[in-house]
């Protein structure tokens, strides 16, 4: 086995160690989503592989900047996928594309620490500090005898019974007395609920 053929299988695994401590350590630790982990573990390891064996033609960071635009316009172009689960596959792409392009001269453990602080910058914004992308739904609701003092609590149960998600905070909106209804602004996590309902703002 020639000397290139190891060098490329070391760093290569290498770059599965980062992905995985990212992708599975971080994100589905925090998440508990399954659906987005095969699509990053796999991008990570497929620019990784197209920037090592592309090492030899003229690319420049023009070339690793395309690679972000590729996936801009994919964004665009398919399902809306949410913001966080953007941030973490422009992450893993910029894992890959250091992990491939990083001048040897650098050295392994300057290109770990880089790494390193990647994985602890994600891990403190996303789990420790706990930001959150607050979706909100506006709701015409039929109970208003649950609007009276006191009994917030139920209001809120009947609420989330009927929406299907779990409930942040509610705004209540015009009341119609006439027609027994009113406008009330339901505000839910729509990083860990995204499936129910489209986002019509953040707080």
């Amino acid at each position: 086995m020639s000397e290139e053929v190891i060098h490329l299988l070391l760093a290569f695994a290498g770059n599965l160690v980062s992905s995985l401590i990212l992708v599975l350590g971080i994100y589905h630790h925090v998440s508990k989503r399954r659906d987005y982990v095969f699509t990053f573990l796999m991008v990570a390891s497929a620019v990784f592989l197209l920037c090592n064996l592309l090492v030899e033609v003229e690319i420049d960071l023009a070339f690793a900047l395309g690679l972000f635009a590729i996936f801009g316009i994919i964004r665009y172009r398919t399902d809306a996928v949410p913001i966080r689960e953007m941030t973490y596959l422009f992450i893993v792409i910029a894992l890959a594309v250091l992990n491939a392009l990083a001048p040897q001269s650098n050295g392994v453990m300057l290109i770990a620490l880089a790494n390193a602080l990647v994985w602890i910058l994600t891990l403190v914004l996303d789990r420790l500090w706990t930001i959150r992308h607050m979706a909100t739904k506006v709701v015409v609701y039929d109970r208003v005898d649950l609007l009276s003092e006191g009994r917030r609590e139920e209001l809120i149960e009947d609420l989330e019974q009927r929406t299907g998600v779990q409930i942040v905070r509610i705004e209540i909106g015009k009341v119609d007395l006439l027609r027994d209804t009113a406008i009330i602004k339901v505000h839910f996590d729509g990083d860990r609920q995204p499936g129910h309902f489209e986002s019509q703002g953040g707080s």
